[in-house]
């Protein structure tokens, strides 16, 4: 036919491109239905449907955002998505490319929960083995509350009454609404730069899940996990369970409950304690004395055998025993020296010249030089000799000498 241009499909794909991307009306367009059709490839883009009666629209949501969201599509969630229309050139169809994907209804609130709890816990902040334990005895407790609820009553009561020697701080926050989340982060940390509290209870009353919502926050969450002081959660009642809870190194039922979970003595079981602490004090400090005195005892006798009276008496002791020894042993060598001596003179009595003398015999030596004379051949006529007998001495003159065997006179 004549008078049309023909335009490729490429073309005419960009130009309902540009055409939908120039409309103002359909960039940030909130759109409501249900998902259908929601999968995920190993990229970790997202696609799937949102389906309204019989009309369906394409939707894309890109890694690069879905790893800030809490929430992620679930076949069946009936979900507001944000984000801006425009065209798939290869497939030719027009699709949303989502920003932002909430939830509708409490269900979707209990699944937007589900979906940060597994978040979080993929992270390790629900982790038993980082959970740190309570101070035994706190002497300083903070209690992140509201000033006027009736929780910070109820707390300051079972304190009161268990455990009223603990100094107990309040961390004013707002635990509902707008700001909620924000004042219960700066709680929290104020409670830490003070410095005192060895424990702080992040505590409120019951509620609905939109009520106790702001303890769901993940800022919060982190809050609590980041926190340099144990933490104890008692959020709503028994069976109200939240993020907070989950986080906290300890959870209690209620608020009061936690009032007695830091404090696992109370005041009558204390004063058993101290009086038991006091009896076992006194015992150990009578066998102590007990022993001291018998130490004490012991030097005593050490000391007075160490006295210079008593070293004294041992040494007069000693000295006479030493005196009676060298008595004996004097005594002892007298009498072998006297035997020595008796046996030295019966010697010299034996070996003595003057000794011959007592039978009959005589010494005979020259008058003039006083040497012995032993041999006639040193006697000449005239020779006086001095004549030596067993009792006494007498002088005399040779008249004449005769040798042995010779019967005359040899002088002539």
């Amino acid at each position: 036919m004549l008078g049309y241009e023909v335009i490729g499909v490429a073309a005419l794909t960009q130009q309902i491109k540009e055409l939908l991307e120039s409309r103002p009306e359909l960039r940030f367009l909130r759109v409501r239905g249900e998902i259908t059709n929601a999968r995920t490839y190993a990229s970790g883009h997202w696609y799937f449907n949102l389906r309204e009666g019989e009309a369906t629209l394409r939707c894309v949501l890109f890694r690069s955002t879905a790893q800030w969201l809490t929430y992620l599509p679930n076949d069946g969630d009936e979900v507001i998505a944000t984000g801006t229309i425009s065209v798939y050139e290869r497939d030719g169809v027009y699709q949303l490319y989502v920003d932002l994907l909430e939830p509708l209804g409490d269900g979707a609130l209990r699944q937007q929960l589900e979906q940060l709890m597994r978040k979080l816990e993929r992270e390790g902040l629900f982790d038993p083995a980082r959970k740190r334990a309570l101070p035994l005895l706190p002497r300083c407790i903070a209690v992140v509350t509201s000033p006027h609820g009736a929780v910070w009553h109820d707390i300051q009561t079972v304190l009161r009454r268990r455990y009223p020697f603990a100094q107990l701080i309040l961390a004013p926050a707002r635990v509902q609404g707008d700001g909620a989340v924000e004042s219960l982060v700066a709680a929290l940390e104020a409670v830490q730069r003070d410095g005192r509290a060895e424990v702080v209870i992040i505590a409120r009353g019951g509620g609905s899940l939109e009520d106790l919502w702001c303890f769901n926050d993940e800022r919060l969450a982190r809050a609590v996990f980041a926190c340099h002081i144990p933490v104890v959660s008692a959020i709503g009642h028994q069976t109200d369970w939240t993020i907070c809870d989950y986080v906290a190194d300890h959870r209690a039922p209620t608020p009061s409950a936690a009032a007695e979970l830091v404090t696992p003595y109370d005041r009558a079981t204390l004063l058993d304690w101290v009086s038991s602490l006091q009896m076992r004090l006194d015992e150990l400090v009578r066998q102590r004395v007990q022993r001291s005195r018998e130490q004490l005892g012991f030097l005593e006798q050490r000391l007075a055998r160490a006295a210079p009276r008593h070293r004294m008496d041992n040494l007069r002791q000693r000295l006479d025993h030493s005196a009676q020894r060298l008595d004996r042993a004097l005594a002892q060598r007298l009498a072998i020296e006297r035997q020595r001596v008796s046996a030295l003179a019966r010697e010299l009595e034996l070996l003595s010249p003057l000794a011959p003398l007592v039978r009959g015999y005589l010494l005979a030596e020259d008058a003039t030089s006083g040497k012995l004379v032993r041999s006639i051949r040193e006697l000449a006529p005239r020779q006086r000799l001095r004549l030596h007998f067993q009792d006494g001495r007498a002088e005399a003159t040779i008249d004449a000498i005769h040798g042995q065997g010779t019967g005359g006179n040899s002088d002539g």
